[in-house]
């Protein structure tokens, strides 16, 4: 992990991909644990630190994470993500080109638990919610395209599936079709960029995550 924002309040932290926000079956260390020990080291902090995770990203996938130093910040940033006060925003490297430079999807999406998958469907029965997405193209390379991705709800691996969808899986991501892995076994996709409010200084926050180390990012990124 790296740190890219830290005060009192909050912290700002973009993970690699293979490691973990919620701790699962595997037993490997949380990203939460990780951020508790740079902050107890750093600041000298005796006892037990308090950290609050406001949100998540997929062991595979690569950037920004937003934690909560104090239970104020906590509370406020929850009640942001909530009314969806915090623009996140995802870059995507991706198989084949979309069939626009930019676009709208809409798609109902069900989750399958036992195959940790998102399905879309036709309608809004067993159990599929509505997910919106915004993508445009930024640039491309002979078998590649860069897509910047913008959510407009969060639904489970919404930008997987819904991307994979239009014929445009995610590079790497062999769960929706991606033709190979990737060495590290991650996916290339990004969280690039948050931007909001602080919580309680009320200044703006603008943060961008560092591109992942990999020639095809250097080479398709502008």
């Amino acid at each position: 992990m790296i740190v890219v924002y830290e005060d009192n309040h909050i912290i700002i932290v973009s993970k690699s991909s293979g490691e973990i926000v919620q701790a699962d079956k595997t037993g490997d260390k949380p990203l939460p644990e990780m951020v508790k020990e740079y902050i107890k080291k750093k600041y000298q902090k005796p006892g037990d630190v308090f950290l609050g995770v406001v949100h998540r990203l997929d062991r595979p996938v690569e950037g920004l994470v937003i934690f909560a130093r104090t239970s104020k910040a906590l509370t406020r940033l929850n009640d942001m993500f909530r009314k969806e006060e915090i623009k996140k925003t995802y870059w995507a490297i991706v198989q084949n080109r979309p069939p626009q430079e930019e676009g709208e999807l809409v798609n109902w999406l069900a989750h399958n638990e036992r195959q940790n998958k998102s399905f879309i469907r036709k309608g809004e029965g067993r159990g599929a919610k509505k997910a919106i997405l915004k993508y445009k193209m930024i640039s491309a390379t002979e078998h590649y395209t860069l897509l910047e991705v913008r959510l407009l709800t969060g639904r489970h691996h919404q930008i997987r599936c819904q991307l994979s969808g239009i014929g445009c899986p995610i590079k790497g991501d062999l769960k929706y079709g991606a033709k190979r892995s990737n060495p590290n076994g991650g996916i290339s996709l990004l969280a690039r960029h948050v931007e909001f409010i602080h919580p309680v200084s009320k200044k703006l926050i603008s943060v961008d995550a560092p591109l992942p180390k990999d020639n095809l990012w250097r080479d398709i990124a502008p």
